[in-house]
């Protein structure tokens, strides 16, 4: 096939091969629909342009469960020496990842790393893209990509990764279209089939087309499925056997392998065929479509034979780490009960060991599958693991499945130690989901049946479980003491996984209780967490720290260890404790005064699958203040979901956060009664838990909206001030704690001089109900000269639109619906419509074609669309004087 239509594609990608070779990396991302000639393409530009350049290549596995760092092995392979070594040894993922980049950047050529059918990646390949990705911009790399674009939208955290890398200044997007009727027209040279017919049937998919002119039984067959095995139904006996095992064998397809698994010649007949293609030292299908397509029309019973020959094949040659997921999945296959379990359960522990918990866990769930008949012990440890590994990557109703399953397996097989411990356990994916009373109930459940017997570690992790149930509900004194009871009994038996979560806990209830003791605790627990590899218990130190210092309003401090925290686990699958961090950082950045960043960070954790409640609980409250300050749509939405999901877990840490940002939703909206009413929903109890920032705020509210209400002594000293009507030092405390709107609330409050200052911060920030409120009180007042907007010389931008909300601009420019700009940069079409409703607030307009107008008025859009967001920028952070 020609590759027709494409030169303009080809520039695009040369030219960043060009800046790649200058210093100036840059990542290519390629993507169409299957059949779409992405692998045609990429390699026709290799083959034009790359002269001079070191190529690398790596594919992700169509694999059930695919190998972690699939591409990575393949890559290694091609460079040899440390990399090599440190994938068959057990090196942190991290180790890996920076190897890979040293080897990257080494020798005197420029180098192009592909890495195809991203759409098939595990969450630790597309956090290796990520992390190369971040740290390109300097080097004489281009990492080149290719996906179906149809597929992302089923793999979420592709399109997570892809939504990122559409902001990203060094990426270049090349999406590939369908051929058009005159393109189908030259392909067809002379053949007696009808061009437009052609076309309508094949929709201008080059594979298709080409599927169909070379059907030699003529005609055009309703499917691309129909027109691949009538080619193949041209094959003998021999080049079908040839076929057949190497769809089984899978994408990469090695010459000894495939010669072990079925003999004769069979091979050359398939690449006459155009079925096959040399590849490497083996051979691959010309498409992915066309092993699909043999696939499903494979007989079971031979499927399963030649699983079985694939796996004696691989166990002949020697397994090797990067093996272990293929052979499970030949065991899967092959009904091989016993090898699933040996290969499963290695490939599960490898998996986690990089930090590939997703993968790990359906490693175990594969495994389990085929467990019907093992003893009820070891059941129960399969289901232990696979509980484990879920609600590490926020999978928390599989986790509660199988914790519940394990629970009744050691019930059942007489062992109350394990019963006891995995009860305790249950708590966590309970929690997490808002479940509080059930959790708390499981926590009590285990103890009881721990302590019926002689002391073990296992009752000091139970103790340690109720303790950080106690700290959730900031009943801190009981947190505090059944902490310090779990590390007395968890030092007798020298469990420092346990002592290091029971001194977390006993930080956490310390600090956010207002004891700056806690630092000490929570800081020897990172240590000792650090110290003993225990990935989740560094990540857990990091959140707490976090979200303590933000519920303290010590926005700096939780800032740095969010920061920490969230790299920390990004690059190690700890998908819980990351969402939970980013809620945070949402809610650190609103207070900053940094509230695009506050809403994209929000938006983008509620678009991503199994996220834990208590995190969609914390982004949400982030979400709808941002949206009641900017006086943005869809406030009331958000915040009825955020109280649907805190009112069942029952406690201060969740619902004062909601209770909170609706009262000053409704002050905001004018609805002074129901500010009040929100305001003192919670109210006794977070006096009960002398709570001094909730205290503080519910007591603020109240007062703004009329109710008596005396605000407790101990409360927060700056919302005591503002009532007391010391506006002065209450602006200046929020000042020096980096919370400019809190600051000119305050300001508000106080003269002309104090007002028009505060009209000046609400402005830069884009507070439109708290400007045009306080501009129409100065009005009132007689005040003169009061100014109107946002002046030119505060803003890059003269509207404050974000990056991203420039290249929504210019979608709508285009006439791009919602669905379509989502397409374009891998959103989802919620996400798509509050930025659209951002930018329509922000122009001051109430349709898109006003805003199309108005931005053409402006120029803000020029013509080179790629540009606009590097012309404008985004709306500047407007931050406190000690904001960090």
């Amino acid at each position: 096939m020609n590759l027709l239509e494409r030169n303009h594609d080809q520039q695009t990608l040369a030219a960043a091969l060009d800046a790649a070779m200058m210093g100036r990396g840059r990542v290519a991302l390629v993507s169409g629909e299957a059949g779409i000639g992405k692998t045609s393409f990429v390699e026709h530009v290799i083959a034009t342009w790359s002269h001079g350049v070191r190529v690398l290549r790596g594919n992700c596995d169509a694999l059930f469960t695919p190998t972690p760092l699939g591409p990575l092995y393949d890559i290694a392979r091609q460079t040899g020496g440390r990399l090599s070594a440190q994938l068959e040894g057990t090196a942190p993922r991290a180790a890996l990842f920076s190897t890979l980049l040293d080897d990257l950047r080494a020798g005197e050529r420029p180098t192009l790393l592909l890495i195809e059918d991203l759409h098939w990646a595990d969450d630790a390949t597309l956090d290796l893209v990520k992390f190369l990705s971040r740290r390109l911009a300097q080097t004489r790399i281009l990492l080149l990509l290719t996906y179906r674009d149809d597929e992302v939208e089923a793999q979420p955290a592709l399109r997570g990764l892809l939504g990122d890398l559409a902001t990203s200044a060094i990426a270049v997007r090349i999406a590939l279209s369908r051929l058009t009727v005159d393109a189908v027209r030259v392909l067809i040279a002379g053949r007696p089939v009808d061009a437009q017919t052609l076309h309508r049937q094949t929709s201008g998919n080059p594979f298709f087309v080409a599927e169909v002119l070379g059907n030699t039984a003529g005609g055009i067959p309703r499917t691309v499925r129909d027109a691949v095995l009538a080619r193949v139904a041209t094959l003998g006996p021999a080049g079908r056997d040839v076929l057949e095992a190497a769809a089984v064998i899978g994408g990469r397809i090695e010459a000894r392998v495939l010669a072990r698994v079925v003999a004769g010649d069979g091979l050359a007949d398939g690449i006459r065929a155009g079925l096959l293609e040399p590849a490497g030292d083996g051979v691959a299908f010309r498409h992915e479509l066309v092993r699909e397509a043999v696939l499903a029309d494979l007989d079971p019973a031979r499927r399963r034979a030649l699983n079985r020959l694939a796996l004696a094949t691989l166990q002949a040659l020697g397994v090797r780490r990067g093996d272990l997921a293929q052979l499970a999945q030949y065991a899967d296959g092959a009904g091989d009960a016993d090898s699933v379990r040996v290969y499963g359960l290695a490939a599960a522990g490898a998996a986690a060991g990089v930090g590939a918990h997703r993968e790990a866990a359906a490693q175990y769930a594969r495994v389990l599958r085929h467990a019907g008949d093992r003893p009820a012990a070891e059941r129960a440890q399969l289901f232990e693991a696979c509980a484990d590994e879920c609600v590490i990557v926020d999978e928390l109703a599989q986790s509660e499945f199988a914790r519940r399953q394990a629970i009744d397996l050691w019930h059942a097989a007489g062992d109350r130690v394990k019963e006891g411990e995995n009860r305790a356990a249950l708590a966590w994916p309970l929690v997490r989901s808002g479940r509080n009373a059930a959790a708390d109930a499981t926590s009590r459940e285990a103890i009881a049946v721990l302590e019926a017997m002689p002391p073990t570690r296992q009752l000091a992790a139970a103790y340690r479980i109720q303790a950080h149930l106690r700290m959730l509900d900031r009943d801190c004194p009981a947190g505090i003491t059944l902490g310090r009871k779990a590390i007395a009994l968890a030092a007798t038996f020298g469990d420092d996984a346990t002592i290091a979560a029971a001194e977390n806990v006993v930080g956490s209830a310390m600090l956010v209780s207002g004891d700056k003791r806690g630092r000490v605790y929570l800081e020897r627990s990172l240590a000792l967490a650090h110290a003993g590899g225990l990935d989740d218990l560094v990540a857990l130190a990091y959140t707490n720290l976090g979200s303590c210092y933000g519920e303290l309003y010590r926005f700096a401090d939780a800032e740095r260890h969010l920061e920490a925290g969230i790299a920390y686990t990004g690059e190690r699958d700890l998908d819980y404790s990351h969402h939970y961090m980013s809620a945070w950082l949402a809610l650190t950045r609103l207070y900053q005064g940094r509230w695009s960043e506050a809403s994209d960070i929000a938006t983008a954790l509620l678009e991503r699958p199994s996220v834990a409640t208590i995190s969609c609980i914390m982004a949400l409250v982030a979400l709808g203040r941002v949206r009641a300050r900017r006086g943005d749509p869809g406030v009331t939405a958000v915040f009825d979901e955020a109280l649907a999901l805190a009112s069942p877990t029952g406690t201060l840490q969740r619902l004062a956060p909601t209770h909170a940002a609706r009262a000053e939703a409704a002050w905001l909206a004018g609805d002074h009664a129901r500010a009040v009413t929100e305001a003192g929903a919670v109210y006794d109890l977070a006096i009960r838990h002398r709570h001094r920032w909730h205290a503080g705020e519910f007591a603020y509210w109240q007062w703004l909206g009329g109710a008596p209400v005396t605000a407790p002594a101990w409360g927060a000293p700056a919302f005591r001030l503002q009532i007391r009507g010391d506006w002065r030092r209450a602006a200046s405390l929020w000042q020096r704690m980096g919370c400019p709107y809190e600051q000119a609330r305050a300001l508000a409050d106080g003269d002309t001089e104090a007002q028009l200052a505060a009209l000046d911060i609400f402005t830069q920030l884009g507070a439109g109900p708290a400007a045009a409120a306080l501009r129409q009180r100065l009005r009132g007042e007689g005040v003169r000269r009061i100014p109107r907007g946002p002046r030119p010389a505060t803003r890059q931008n003269p509207f404050g639109l974000t990056a991203r909300e420039m290249q929504i601009l210019g979608c709508l420019a285009d006439g791009l619906s919602n669905g379509q700009i989502g397409a374009r940069l891998h959103v989802s079409p919620k996400t798509v419509d509050h930025h659209v409703s951002s930018v329509l607030a922000k122009l001051g307009v109430a349709t898109r074609g006003e805003a199309t107008r108005l931005a053409r008025e402006q120029n803000l859009l020029p013509q080179d669309r790629e540009t606009a967001a590097a012309k404008w920028g985004g709306a500047p952070d407007v931050r406190g004087g000690g904001a960090a």
